[in-house]
């Protein structure tokens, strides 16, 4: 018996010493951070910024859509998030070469800023004039996205572009109080406050421009938005700026940003995407109907308990239950619900019955959407229904109305004499806006570790491509093959995942290995020691 015990014991001694000396240590790890930030920098950056996707011989590359070599693009997961990227992981290694990334990746962005202070989704360091070539084939001949048809000239809020732009611009400024980005930046916030509306919310794009006129509609990108938190993330930008820069003037603009969402509100207690500047529900891409969205008015909901917050003030929190009485009573029965997708995407706002979109066609010169109450043959790149976090807006809403206004405004920084720190502001108040909730183990280290190739390059599979531009749609028969899919004819430039072994660069999996990483040797100090 005493035998056994003991060779079990030793046995159990031995997997521990094996587990122990697998694991990753903190040379290997910030080695491979180091290799493989070098080679995205010095071997895949376009002056300094990239795009999302690239074939490994560099030959095709891809942002949201097709992009040309001398393209970058701004959005998530492109030039923002890696110069992000690189200041978490200097302020996390101490390591100069990743502020000089960061530092190159800030001059990019800022060759691409407008000259009124935004930026479009994409900067092309050839100019103007092939950026209008690339919008006049590869962009519209994207059937779903149509975004990217016209050429404005002008900047955009969707997907948080100029917002996280200027973030980023701050978070470089803040980091060595370095003069040089002084310039850019307050170009960026100027630009920010001067296109709010009077009555505190933001158009899709600015300056104004009305010359987009998609199949009869008028153009949206003047209205009021609430899509992908165009005025949420202006909001929010303008928050960070106060907190870390102290200016009064910030504090105008942020309250009639967050009092827009009360103006905005419908009687019923729903919201739109889209308003036109008289407060009508407005339609925006042609398969974005008029209409009130449970998505929007889940997310606005959970918005006015964060302003309540920040304020104290009661009327964002008067105004929540209506949004929650609305929510319930647009569920979809049972039988309806699709994969726990058990709201319509889209709620007509006289009848409040569900509203669903299709297609029909080939391409984007020849096929169309098309609205009904029929819930078959959705669209699979925008969805017909989804789900909403209603079961978390209620349990916030009455933990908030069950705690003294003093608690729930604890830790608001609009509040006067709520902070006391010293040093720079950043390290009080986090400039992120991609949280990554990570909490790696060993073992997923070290299989990120050993994926890193000879080339010191991160492979992925099954990334977004495109069909390559061949010119407008010939086919015109109103089929419904493609009524369903991502992607349209040979013509169709939308991208959609290729399905083939293929391998491609992607700086998505390169931001969340790196940020794997970096949370691993934030996380586990004793244990990546070497």
């Amino acid at each position: 018996m005493k035998r056994t015990k003991l060779f079990i014991l030793f046995a159990a001694f031995l997997t521990i010493g094996k587990v122990e000396a697998q694991k990753p240590t903190r040379d290997q790890i910030t080695e491979t951070m180091l290799k493989a930030t070098q080679y995205m920098v010095e071997e895949v950056s376009t002056n300094g910024g990239y795009v999302w996707y690239y074939l490994p011989d560099f030959s095709r590359r891809w942002g949201e859509m097709e992009a040309y070599p001398t393209m970058i693009w701004l959005q998530h997961p492109g030039t923002i998030s890696m110069g992000h990227l690189f200041l978490d992981t200097y302020n996390g290694t101490d390591d100069e070469y990743y502020y000089l990334a960061a530092e190159k990746a800030a001059s990019a962005i800022i060759w691409g800023q407008s000259y009124e202070g935004g930026w479009n989704y994409m900067v092309d360091f050839a100019g103007d004039r092939s950026l209008k070539h690339w919008y006049a084939t590869i962009g519209k001949n994207g059937w779903r996205l149509e975004e990217f048809q016209h050429y404005y000239g002008n900047s955009t809020f969707d997907d948080d572009i100029t917002s996280d732009a200027a973030r980023f611009l701050l978070r470089m400024y803040l980091e060595k109080l370095d003069p040089k980005y002084k310039p850019a930046l307050d170009k960026a916030i100027n630009f920010i406050l001067n296109s709010q509306y009077a009555e505190g919310g933001w158009p899709q794009r600015y300056p104004l421009q009305y010359d987009f006129n998609k199949e009869g509609h008028p153009d949206y990108t003047s209205f009021y938005t609430f899509n992908d938190d165009v005025t949420w993330e202006n909001v929010h930008f303008l928050i960070q700026c106060y907190e870390v820069l102290g200016e009064e003037r910030f504090l105008d603009p942020i309250r009639r940003g967050m009092d827009f969402y009360l103006l905005s509100q419908d009687g019923c207690g729903a919201w739109a995407q889209q308003l036109t500047l008289d407060m009508k529900t407005a339609r925006a891409r042609t398969y974005e109907p008029a209409a009130f969205l449970p998505s929007t008015t889940c997310e606005n909901a959970l918005l006015l308990l964060k302003f309540y917050q920040l304020t104290g003030d009661s009327r964002y929190l008067a105004s929540v239950p209506s949004a929650i009485k609305w929510l319930e009573s647009t569920q979809l029965p049972p039988e309806k619900a699709n994969g726990g997708r058990n709201y319509p995407m889209f709620i007509d706002p006289t009848t409040h019955k569900p509203i669903y979109v299709h297609r029909k066609g080939s391409n984007v010169k020849y096929g169309y959407y098309y609205i009904d109450g029929d819930d078959s043959n959705l669209l699979s790149h925008y969805g017909g229904k989804c789900r909403i976090q209603l079961q978390e807006l209620k349990d916030e809403y009455m933990r908030m109305s069950s705690i003294p206004v003093e608690e729930a405004t604890k830790d608001s920084p609009l509040i006067p004499g709520k902070f006391e720190h010293e040093g720079s502001p950043q390290l009080y108040y986090d400039l992120n806006r991609v949280k990554f909730n990570l909490n790696p183990d060993a073992e997923q280290v070290r299989k990120i570790i050993d994926a890193l190739d000879g080339q010191h390059r991160w492979l992925t599979k099954h990334a977004m491509t495109s069909h390559p531009y061949i010119g407008d749609g010939v086919r015109q028969e109103t089929t419904m093959e493609h009524s369903s899919s991502i992607v349209g004819d040979e013509t169709d430039t939308s991208p959609y995942p290729d399905p083939s072994e293929q391998e491609y660069l992607s700086t998505g999996t390169f931001v969340r290995n790196m940020h794997i990483l970096l949370e691993y040797l934030k996380s586990n100090k004793t244990h990546a020691e070497k």
